[in-house]
C-alpha cells in the first residue's frame, strides 16, 4: 500500500513536470519552433509606471550554453512551467521560455547527483535564462530545471544513510558566484496556510525553513530556519495590487456542487471575490516578521486543521535551499546577497474536514491539485508582478 507521504512525493513530482513540451527538452530549439512560440506569446498590456517596464536585453552574440551567466543586480529564479510562462509574460514580454537561453555549465559534472527519470536529465541543462531591465536594475531571470524534490539520489554512496543529494544547492551556488547579484529572488506557486490568504495573493517573506519527511528527513539542515535581514521596498506595492487587480477575474472560483445530483441543494455559488483581493501579504506587516515560507520533499498543502499558519507563510518545495546555499557562502567567507521569496497562493489553505486518507482517496489532496491546476498561470502573473514592485523599488 502506497503511504501518504509516498503518494503526496509522486504528486509533487507531476505537478513540477507538468506541461513540459518537446521544445523544452531541445538545447537549440528549432527557428520553426521558435517562430510558433513567438506567434502565441500572451500580450498583457501591463500598464506598468513611465520609466518602469520591463525591457527585455537580449544578448549578441548569443551565449553559448556553457558561457558563465552574465553579471547582474538581480537573479529572479522560478521552476515549473506555469511559473515560467507567467514570469516571463511579465518581465520578458515577447520573449517566451522557448526563446530564453539554455545554460549547461557543469551539467556533467552534476550528473552523478541527478537520479534517473529527473526533469533535468531530460533537459540536458542547468536551467534557462534571460535579461531584463526594470528602470535602471538589470535583472537576470532564471528558469531553474533542477528541484529539491526531483533530483535526490537517495543515500548516496559517499553520503550519509538516510540522506540524498540536493543539486540545486550546487546551482543556487553557481548562479551566485557568476551573477553576483544584490538581490536574489525566488518566486513561484506555493500552498496558502492562512483562511484569509485568497487564491492569488501573494506572500513576501525573508524567512526559509525546511519541513522535511522523505529523502531528506534525516538530512542535518531538516527544519532549519534562514532568515534574510534586509529591508523591503515597499513602495510600488500599491501600484502593483492595482495591476493585480485588472486580473482578479481569472482567480474566480468555480462553482462548487456535489459530485452527484443524488444530494441537495444544487445551486452552490462560487466563493465571492473579495474586494481587496489579489492582495500582498508581507511579513512583518501582515505576518510575524521573518515568518518563513515552508520548503518540504513532498506536496503538502495548509488545511483549516494542519494550522501550518503557526510556523509559517505558506508550503512549496525549493526556497529554503537558497537559505541554505546562502549560509554556506558566508561560512566559506564569500560574498553574498540580500535574497527574498516571493510566492503566490496558487491553492489556498483546504477545508480540513474533508477525507484525507487513504492517500489515493485524498479529497484533500484532489482540491489542492485542482487549484495549482487550474490557476498555476494566472496566480504567477501575481507573484510575477509583486516581484517587479520590489525590483523597481530598490534603490
Amino acid at each position: 500500500m502506497v503511504s501518504d507521504f509516498e503518494f503526496r512525493k509522486q504528486l509533487a513530482r507531476e505537478l513540477l513536470s507538468a506541461g513540459i513540451t518537446e521544445t523544452d527538452l531541445e538545447l537549440q530549439p528549432s527557428p520553426a519552433a521558435l517562430m510558433a512560440a513567438a506567434a502565441f506569446a500572451a500580450n498583457l498590456a501591463i500598464p506598468f509606471p513611465a520609466g518602469l517596464a520591463p525591457t527585455p536585453q537580449p544578448i549578441h552574440p548569443v551565449p553559448a550554453t556553457d558561457a558563465d551567466l552574465p553579471g547582474t543586480d538581480v537573479v529572479v529564479v522560478t521552476w515549473t512551467v506555469d511559473e515560467v510562462m507567467a514570469l516571463a509574460d511579465v518581465l520578458t514580454p515577447k520573449i517566451t521560455r522557448d526563446h530564453w537561453y539554455r545554460y549547461t555549465k557543469n551539467f556533467n559534472a552534476l550528473l552523478p547527483k541527478i537520479r534517473q527519470g529527473a526533469p533535468a536529465r531530460g533537459a540536458k541543462r542547468l536551467g534557462s535564462y534571460s535579461l531584463t531591465k526594470i528602470g535602471t536594475k538589470k535583472v537576470l531571470c532564471v528558469k531553474s530545471e533542477l528541484h529539491l524534490n526531483q533530483d535526490g539520489v537517495q543515500d548516496p554512496p559517499h553520503g550519509a544513510k538516510g540522506n540524498a543529494t540536493l543539486p540545486v544547492k550546487d546551482f543556487f551556488h553557481q548562479i551566485m558566484e557568476e551573477a553576483q547579484p544584490k538581490l536574489l529572488i525566488t518566486t513561484g506557486t506555493a500552498g496558502g496556510v492562512f483562511a484569509e490568504h485568497d487564491l492569488g495573493d501573494v506572500v513576501v517573506t525573508r524567512g526559509a525553513q525546511f519541513r522535511l519527511n522523505q529523502e531528506f528527513k534525516d538530512a542535518p539542515f531538516n527544519n532549519k530556519k534562514y532568515i534574510s535581514e534586509w529591508n523591503i521596498p515597499t513602495q510600488h506595492f500599491n501600484t502593483a495590487t492595482t495591476l493585480m487587480r485588472n486580473f482578479k477575474a481569472n482567480l474566480a472560483e468555480p462553482e462548487f456542487l456535489p459530485p452527484t445530483v443524488n444530494f441537495a441543494p444544487l445551486n452552490h455559488l462560487p466563493k465571492p471575490i473579495r474586494e481587496n483581493s489579489p492582495d500582498i501579504k508581507l511579513d512583518g506587516l501582515d505576518m510575524p516578521a521573518f515568518h518563513p515560507i515552508l520548503t518540504t520533499d513532498y506536496f503538502e498543502f495548509g488545511t483549516s486543521t494542519n494550522r501550518l499558519d503557526q510556523i509559517g507563510a505558506a508550503v512549496e518545495m525549493g526556497d529554503a535551499v537558497l537559505g541554505l546555499a546562502v549560509e554556506e557562502r558566508k561560512a566559506a567567507g564569500k560574498q553574498v546577497p540580500n535574497w527574498l521569496v516571493i510566492r503566490n497562493c496558487s491553492d489556498p489553505q483546504i477545508n480540513g474536514a474533508l477525507r484525507n486518507r487513504p492517500a489515493k482517496q485524498s479529497l484533500q489532496a484532489m482540491w489542492a491539485v485542482y487549484y495549482y491546476q487550474g490557476f498555476g498561470y494566472w496566480t504567477s502573473v501575481m507573484s510575477a508582478l509583486t516581484t517587479w514592485a520590489v525590483i523597481a523599488g530598490m534603490p
